[in-house]
C-alpha cells in the first residue's frame, strides 16, 4: 500500500515539474523582449493587488530569496516598470509600486501569453481545466505552508 502511495506522489510530482518546465519554455518564448517570466509575474502580481509591497512582501509572495527579489526589482527599476521609494513610516523599508510603463508592458504580456493559455484551455476542454483548478490550487496552498 505505501509503495502505490509512493508511485502517486512521484507521478503526481513527476507531470507538476514537467508540465512547469514547459509552461515556463513557451511563455518565455512568447513574452517582449528582455522580459523574463519573473519580471512578469511581479508585474502582474502588482497590477493585481493595485497596492505597493515591500520587497521582503514580494520574495514571501514568490518564495524566492530576498536577494533573488532584489536583482528582480532592479532589472524591473532600470527598465523604468515600477517605482521604489522609502517607505516615510520606516526608513529602513522600501515601496514598490508598479509605473505606468510598467503596466502597459504587463499589459503587452498578458496580450502575447493569452493565446497560448486559451490555445490550452480549447485544446483540454474547459471542464477539464475548472475541474484541475481546486487540485492545483490545494496543492500550492499545501506547499506553501510553513513546516
Amino acid at each position: 500500500m505505501n509503495e502505490d502511495k509512493n508511485s502517486l506522489a512521484i507521478a503526481l510530482f513527476t507531470e507538476v515539474m514537467a508540465t512547469d518546465q514547459l509552461v515556463r519554455a513557451r511563455l518565455s518564448r512568447v513574452l517582449p523582449k528582455g522580459m523574463e517570466i519573473s519580471h512578469f509575474s511581479v508585474l502582474n502580481h502588482l497590477a493585481w493587488v493595485q497596492d505597493e509591497r515591500t520587497p521582503a512582501q514580494l520574495a514571501e509572495t514568490f518564495h524566492v530569496t530576498r536577494g533573488a527579489m532584489t536583482n528582480t526589482l532592479g532589472k524591473l527599476e532600470w527598465s523604468g516598470y515600477i517605482h521604489i521609494r522609502p517607505d516615510w513610516d520606516d526608513a529602513r523599508r522600501k515601496l514598490v509600486a508598479i509605473s505606468p510603463a510598467g503596466r502597459q508592458a504587463r499589459d503587452h504580456a498578458v496580450g502575447a501569453v493569452m493565446p497560448v493559455i486559451n490555445h490550452m484551455v480549447d485544446k483540454m476542454g474547459a471542464e477539464q481545466v475548472r475541474g484541475a483548478l481546486p487540485i492545483l490550487r490545494e496543492m500550492r496552498i499545501q506547499l506553501g505552508k510553513k513546516s
